[in-house]
């Protein structure tokens, strides 16, 4: 037994060894278990598509932290210094303090009461993310959290818009993703709001409505997607597609995420007041509408009566509503569009209306060279995923054509709004190319297969002469597929290379420190903003006032720790109107405004020396507009010759003597800027100045940064009367 071999007489008998065959190997199998570890093909699939989406993550992130390798964690822009500041005083007096903070800094002599003029999502979440790393004993700051949460949210989005295309269109869906930009919170509620449609669920309902709340509370351009989603389900309803589902996803949504939004004071009853948000409120009553009619169909039996019901139900919800939404506008009880919505229907609405928003960088109609720079092939690529999503049309093929076409023309609009564009022309270009390489893909397949079936025995003539000549013709079909799989992954590496690119050089460069290649090929950095708030911190009283141009307000007031006259909420234009209306007038009208706002300071910016055209003499003609819409004693064609802006000695005598002009060319004269040019030549506008010789008699030079690109100025004291 057990193996061992006995003779007849009970003696043992020697075990005889059996010769192997000689195709089995003597080699001992050292692990036994690795055929145990084979994946299936779902496996494999799953350990693909979890290992790209790692690697997807990884880059999204590590592509946002060019500037910090490059320079150092440092925050851009201008409004991020807001959100810095913020922050920063929530989490040293804690979310009481923070939320009826008076801002005496800000807006002087007004001041300015955050709580209720901000969205604080954004603050929220940073000071979150510092609380939970402080309390895992990470020794983090509050400034290098601020810096890591874009990239962080950027990496989020990427995977949540995974999740969006394979709710859209199947599991098997790429994204593609590009240069990975701002959080975009909005798309973490439209998956919500995406799969409580598909399955009707009240938790996946609730869950867009808390998604909804974070977003208002995060960014304000939440009304865009408070119009795009009522518009998205009245298409459905046009087109026939009412049902439960529908319903209890958008009332839940709705009266939920209203009720949560309400809660930011920001906002507050602008859902119930406001013209923007009367889209919403409309398509909500219009679902009571559509329900009632479903429920009062299934009661009547009589085709004819409920068509007569149907008629009068639909005349009288029309006129009852047509009536409180004008009453509603009469009385003034709804607001009416603010002018940054009107500008985004009316391109020319805020240059002629509201010349503040216009000035705006961001606000400016997006170049075709843009959309060329920032999408590359995906330009090519959208059209052919509308093509796909009209092919296979279904709720969720409706929301997602909707949201990209309605994105893609605001982006056109409104530059800024191509961030909002980005997600929905990514996902669209991904079905593209889901749906392309899958058929070529099946088209590369099906070769060894058809040649098998049309070799078997025992058909008929025709069908193996039809089949023959589909065999003749597979190689080239297949040769095909194969090159154009090769080129469609060529030009997807090559998208990808422009991407890292334009991510590296575009968008990576932050506006506070500014960099230029030298005469010999090496960069040269210019620290200037940095230097001249670094002096205003050290050198002026804490108590100094600081009238500079909107665009710096912040910057000055987070580096600078000095009271400024107006910042970037341009909540109020008059204020804004009579900084202008102070750097476009003569220096002794313009000392008797600044004596009035208690300015103890006077910053600028120019670039004259460097070559730097963002400065205040290229932004100058916006002073000028916004301080003549509120004073009309500014006006635009004394700064004018022959409709054209000068500031060489062709430029208009009243250009030549205000005082932005003279705070800026202050001692420029003198100043030989380039080899081969006369003293004064402005290397920004290419031109040598009209004026060499500016005299100031009631404000004297404080400070100038090395490379001339920040100016500061003190006022003088009145002179005595007698």
């Amino acid at each position: 037994m057990g193996g061992k071999h006995e003779s007849a007489n009970g003696l043992k008998a020697p075990i005889s060894t059996p010769t192997p065959p000689a195709h089995v190997s003597l080699r001992p199998d050292f692990f036994p278990n690795l055929k145990s570890l084979k994946l299936k093909t779902k496996q494999q699939e799953l350990l693909l598509r979890v290992t790209t989406l790692c690697l997807v993550y990884l880059l999204a992130f590590i592509i946002r932290l060019f500037s910090v390798l490059r320079y150092e964690s440092m925050i851009h822009e201008f409004d991020p210094y807001f959100n810095y500041r913020t922050t920063l005083f929530l989490t040293r007096h804690g979310f009481y303090e923070f939320w009826n903070w008076f801002d005496s800094e800000s807006w002087y002599p007004l001041g300015r009461i955050i709580g209720g003029t901000l969205y604080p999502g954004l603050m929220v979440t940073a000071a979150f993310l510092y609380w939970v790393l402080r309390f895992l004993r990470f020794a983090v700051n509050i400034k290098d959290v601020c810096v890591l949460t874009a990239p962080f949210f950027a990496s989020n989005t990427t995977l949540v818009a995974y999740f969006f295309g394979k709710e859209i269109w199947d599991s098997g869906c790429r994204h593609r993703r590009g240069r990975p930009h701002r959080h975009l919170p909005w798309v973490h509620l439209a998956v919500g709001r995406r799969v409580a449609v598909n399955t009707g669920s009240l938790a996946w309902a609730l869950g867009s409505a808390f998604g909804y709340f974070y977003m208002v509370s995060a960014w304000g351009g939440y009304v865009f997607i408070i119009n795009l989603v009522p518009l998205y389900v009245l298409v459905l309803l046009i087109t026939g597609r009412y049902s439960m589902r529908l319903y209890v996803a958008y009332c839940t949504m709705y009266v939920l995420g209203m009720l949560l939004a309400m809660q930011i004071r920001f906002v507050g009853f602008q859902h119930v007041q406001s013209g923007e948000h009367m889209a919403a409120m409309g398509v909500f009553f219009l679902m009571q509408v559509f329900y009632f009619l479903d429920w009062v169909k299934h009661l009547l039996s009589d085709t004819k009566l409920f068509q007569d019901f149907l008629r009068i139900t639909v005349t009288c919800a029309v006129s009852v509503g047509g009536l409180a939404l004008g009453v509603g506008m009469a009385s003034g009880f709804i607001s009416p569009w603010t002018g940054r919505f009107y500008s985004l229907l009316d391109p020319t609405y805020a240059k002629d209306h509201i010349p503040i928003i216009a000035s705006v960088s961001e606000h400016q109609p997006t170049a075709w060279s843009s959309f060329m720079f920032d999408y590359h092939i995906l330009l090519f690529l959208f059209p052919a995923g509308l093509y796909f999503c009209f092919k296979r049309l279904s709720d969720a093929t409706i929301f997602i054509v909707m949201y990209g076409l309605t994105s893609l023309y605001f982006a056109g609009v409104m530059v800024r709004l191509i961030l909002v564009a980005t997600p929905a022309v990514c996902l669209i270009s991904a079905i593209a190319v889901s749906a392309t390489v899958k058929n070529l893909t099946t088209l590369v397949r099906t070769k060894s297969k058809v040649i098998h079936t049309g070799s078997s025995k025992g058909t008929a003539s025709a069908k193996t002469s039809a089949k023959a000549s589909l065999d003749q013709s597979l190689p080239f079909q297949r040769n095909g597929a194969i090159a154009l799989l090769v080129g469609a992954f060529y030009l997807l590496s090559r998208y990808a290379t422009h991407c890292t690119w334009v991510t590296s050089e575009a968008y990576s460069s932050p506006s506070i420190v500014l960099a230029a290649r030298g005469a010999h090929g090496g960069r040269v950095i210019f620290d200037d903003y940095r230097e001249a708030y670094f002096w205003l911190r050290q050198n002026t009283p804490p108590d100094a006032k600081v009238m500079s141009w909107w665009d710096y307000g912040y910057q000055i007031t987070a580096m600078g720790n000095r009271t400024v006259i107006v910042d970037n909420n341009t909540w109020n234009n008059t204020h804004i109107a009579t900084v202008g209306r102070a750097m476009s007038s003569y220096e002794d009208e313009a000392y008797e405004i600044m004596h009035s706002l208690d300015v103890d300071y006077v910053l600028v910016v120019f670039g004259g020396v460097t070559g730097y055209s963002s400065d205040d003499i290229n932004k100058f003609l916006w002073m000028v507009r916004i301080g003549g819409g509120v004073f009309p004693v500014i006006k635009e064609p004394d700064y004018l010759v022959n409709g054209e802006f000068r500031v060489d000695k062709g430029a208009a005598p009243k250009m030549l003597n205000c005082l932005m002009y003279k705070l800026c060319y202050y001692r420029f004269g003198e100043l030989t800027t380039e080899y081969g040019k006369p003293p004064g030549y402005d290397r920004a506008r290419g031109v040598e100045i009209g004026n060499k010789d500016v005299k100031l008699e009631y404000l004297e030079e404080a400070f100038t940064t090395s490379n001339w690109i920040v100016r500061i100025y003190k006022v003088k004291p009145p002179s005595n009367r007698w």
